[in-house]
């Protein structure tokens, strides 16, 4: 991977104000991928890429990323970015609504990162929970929006949202298939693992 070429696209994503990881929620996931070695990681929201060029480091040699993204602007953007780093052979682009495309996969993956629409979080899980591997991991990012979840936010504007992420908080929490830690890193991470029952 080129380094370079990965600092001057977080840059830029930056300056655009196009929502990318927060360096401490990369962190936290570095520490589990690094120790798991995902030989498939499967992303729902790619904006520019710069997620998915990150997470190439921490794949088994042969691994690959199938990333969704459903703005043509970006998903170009994404493309160019992942040439770029030069890292195209690890990165799969799906191009469209994660809510289409999610069903007519069946790959089986090592770790789902769930970073796109909020209103759509416990869809996206009950699709991840269909395709992930036992002693599989399900990252899902701004779990706690800007503090609202937690608290007893009713805004109309973000109403759905937040309803939604509590709905996938409580999912995640009740699951007796998972054990899921909610953190408050960046813009909160749920972190759920799969249970080995065997």
């Amino acid at each position: 991977m080129n380094k370079k070429e990965l600092q001057k696209i977080k840059e830029k994503a930056l300056n655009d104000n196009i929502p990318i990881i927060m360096d401490d929620t990369l962190e936290v996931m570095e520490k589990y991928l690094k120790e798991k070695k995902p030989k498939r990681i499967l992303e729902i929201g790619t904006a520019v890429g710069y997620s998915a060029i990150c997470f190439t480091d921490f794949l088994s040699e042969d691994g690959v990323i199938d990333t969704i993204e459903r703005e043509h602007e970006r998903v170009i953007e994404a493309k160019e970015n992942i040439k770029k780093a030069e890292v195209e052979e690890k990165i799969n682009i799906f191009e469209g609504d994660a809510v289409e495309i999610l069903p007519t996969l069946n790959n089986k993956y090592d770790a789902v990162f769930i970073d796109a629409a909020k209103g759509k979080y416990p869809f996206f899980l009950k699709e991840a929970l269909r395709m992930i591997n036992p002693n599989g991991i399900i990252f899902a990012d701004n779990i706690l929006y800007k503090g609202y979840v937690l608290s007893d936010y009713n805004k109309h504007k973000q109403r759905t949202a937040v309803r939604n992420l509590r709905e996938y908080i409580k999912e995640v929490s009740e699951n007796p298939e998972l054990e899921t830690k909610i953190l408050e890193v960046g813009d909160g991470l749920a972190i759920s693992k799969i249970k080995n029952n065997t």
